[in-house]
């Protein structure tokens, strides 16, 4: 076996390592609240939320997942709050791709934590930027009461959602919402605020106050039915539209009506007939070092993902830390920005380390950006970057000038974007590779990706240094034993902010992916795209 060869072996080894290790967070994560929540689901006649969207979604159809890992360790004092609480993704339904926003009544009988809340949001920023019907599937307790204060008043908190459901209406955006449990208090005007509700009859419940409260406040007694259940909101007071005797019959009803849809205008993106890559996608484990730490060439990961010669490189002798190619996936014309992680010599003979970005990369970047805006070609970047170079030689050649000017053309991008975190994700660099602040359709990563504002070994001998130098100046000199076991202490908690995990329970990211699964989810992407015309590029100050 030659050493390139033990190399890719150990490549492929660890990866499937990784995609195991998140493979079995994600069995967990599925449960929901466990299987003892479940069966008392079964028990009142309801599917759980997952088993409702796979009744909802075309058969053999995929169900692209956001957010799966949001709130991942997070509220442990709680008992935790798997998926936030809420299934969010994209599926087909009739035919037509739609965002589903389905609450998890296993979890907390629904309740609202702040990451749900945040969930939901980009549910439905994903669909008003691409146009998407979205189908919510109403079953929560509301507010999470001990963490009302963090998820009632801000702009980015619960009321956010129900303004979104004014714009949404207001952009001829279908929202149908089905009312399949309790939905209590404010989360009462999301259903009434779509433009159909259905409701379940035995299970389906809504109204501002339940009957506890209304005792409370007026001394009514009231039962949950006669108070807001299927009959009375149906019959009596019209507020729902559809009674569906169960679960199932409500799914199919809507299925019918998503069918009955009209279409939107286009944005005419160019596709061609698809064909298979040039390498097959598994290629993708052997080919990324493990850890991320060695050289590889960026064209064997975009063979792995690209169609088959469809690569056209821009500027290819120049900036080569960052490759810039048009190309097509699964048909769809694309422009590829990706960072090239080798080691490679310029005319002048000078070494320029893979994975940073030079002046003359940052300048072909954004040429190429404003390019595939004038011919309204979707973006796709690829992340495995350290950040800016730095010292002298960059900053009297204008690194700062010619970052800004790829930030700037980033920053003003209107075709969609699609960002791949494969690897390093650090600093300036995520933002001009179109990280979560620069509005990408999608951002993605694989279980190698690692988010932060600088690597780990560098943030931590700069955390030591300042406190060292803090201790130092109280009078407190730690021997070498004590600073070796700062560093490592420092290092351990910095590399866990890093991780893909810890981005993606903030949902700094949509979703952590296989990588082989990276093609099908820029198709699908870009086919939701599909749906809202492109607005004109203007690329600011910074244009030359």
């Amino acid at each position: 076996m030659t050493k390139k060869e033990l190399e890719e072996n150990q490549n492929e080894d660890a990866m499937k390592l990784l995609l195991s290790a998140m493979n079995r967070k994600l069995d967990k994560i599925s449960l929901g609240g466990g299987k003892g929540k479940i069966a008392k689901q079964h028990a009142k006649n309801k599917l759980t939320a997952r088993e409702r969207i796979d009744q909802l979604i075309d058969s053999n159809s995929d169900f692209l997942e956001i957010g799966s890992f949001a709130a991942y360790d997070m509220y442990e004092e709680y008992g935790g709050c798997p998926a936030a609480g809420v299934i969010t993704g994209i599926g087909r339904i009739s035919g037509r791709l739609c965002m589903i926003v389905a609450n998890d009544a296993t979890v907390k009988a629904g309740a609202w934590f702040p990451m749900t809340g945040k969930k939901n949001l980009r549910a439905q920023e994903i669909a008003m930027e691409n146009r998407l019907p979205i189908i919510y599937l109403v079953d929560s307790a509301g507010v999470f009461l001990p963490m009302q204060d963090e998820i009632f008043p801000d702009k980015e908190h619960f009321g956010r959602i129900f303004r979104n459901n004014a714009v949404m209406s207001s952009e001829g955006i279908p929202q149908i919402a089905a009312i399949m449990g309790s939905c209590v208090a404010g989360g009462a005007y999301l259903p009434i605020m779509s433009d159909e509700a259905l409701i379940v009859e035995g299970t389906g419940s809504i109204f501002l106050a339940g009957p506890y409260l209304v005792k409370a406040a007026i001394g009514e007694d009231v039962d949950q039915e006669t108070l807001g259940g299927a009959t009375t909101q149906s019959e009596i007071s019209g507020v729902t539209d559809y009674k569906m005797p169960d679960d199932e019959t409500c799914l199919k009803t809507i299925r019918d009506l998503v069918s009955k849809m009209g279409t939107f205008e286009k944005a005419g993106f160019n596709r061609a007939e698809k064909i298979a890559p040039k390498r097959n996608a598994s290629d993708l484990y052997s080919i990324f070092p493990e850890g991320g730490a060695k050289p590889y060439n960026t064209k064997d990961l975009l063979e792995c993902i690209v169609d088959k010669d469809s690569m056209t490189f821009y500027k290819k002798g120049y900036g080569k830390t960052i490759t810039c190619a048009y190309a097509r996936v699964d048909g769809w014309s694309v422009g590829i920005v990706a960072n090239n992680r080798e080691i490679v010599k310029t005319k002048n003979g000078e070494m320029q380390f893979g994975g940073v970005i030079y002046s003359d990369s940052a300048d072909k970047a954004a040429r190429f950006i404003m390019n595939c805006n004038q011919k309204k070609i979707p973006l796709v970047f690829l992340h495995d970057v350290t950040g800016f170079m730095v010292g002298t030689r960059s900053e009297h050649g204008g690194i700062i000038k010619d970052g800004a000017k790829m930030v700037n053309a980033v920053s003003n991008s209107t075709v969609p974007k699609f960002s791949i975190v494969a690897g390093n994700s650090y600093g300036a660099g995520n933002y001009a590779m179109c990280g979560k602040a620069y509005d990408p359709r999608l951002i993605l990563a694989w279980p190698t990706a690692k988010i932060a504002v600088m690597g780990g070994q560098q943030a931590a001998k700069v955390l030591m240094q300042i406190q060292l130098s803090s201790m130092k100046a109280k009078g407190q000199e730690p021997d070498k034993q004590k600073q070796e076991e700062l560093l490592k202490k420092i290092t351990a908690r910095y590399d866990s902010q890093t991780s893909p995990y810890y981005a993606a329970s903030r949902l700094w990211v949509d979703e952590i992916i296989d990588p082989v699964m990276t093609r099908k989810w820029i198709s699908i992407g870009i086919e939701a795209a599909e749906n809202a015309p492109v607005k004109k590029f203007n690329p600011g100050v910074l244009q030359t």
